[in-house]
């Protein structure tokens, strides 16, 4: 029985880049990428020896849209999840930074406060 272990690198110009890990497998794993129960084409491997494989995968546009996608690269063989990557995209990514800033600032604006109300204090 194999054991395959999945870590991705970077995601560059709609490319991921990962390395699989695989113990107790002389060939290269059997490794799709799934966006949902959608199979996403060529996800490519390259040997890089001791059991390392060098895993990249342009990802399709169709994957693309605004919220949380996640790709999930799954061993075949086994049927098992041995890794996945998110890709967060869109309006929504947009409206949660901008609320995050706003409550930010306010946290911040409050707590200056307190710091000048104390300071005045003391004296």
């Amino acid at each position: 029985m194999s054991a395959v272990t999945v870590t991705g690198t970077t995601l560059r110009s709609g490319v991921w880049h990962g390395q699989a890990r695989v113990e107790g497998l002389d060939a290269a794993p059997d490794l799709t990428a799934w966006s949902g129960d959608m199979a996403l084409p060529a996800l490519e491997l390259k040997p890089e020896g001791d059991g390392l494989w060098a895993l990249k995968l342009a990802v399709p546009s169709e994957v693309l849209s605004d919220g949380l996608q996640t790709i999930v690269i799954r061993d075949e063989g086994s049927g098992d999840a041995v890794g996945s990557f998110t890709i967060l995209a869109g309006a929504v990514l947009d409206e949660d930074i901008r609320s995050e800033v706003a409550l930010l600032r306010a946290e911040l604006d409050m707590l200056k406060r307190a710091f000048r109300r104390h300071m005045n204090e003391g004296e």
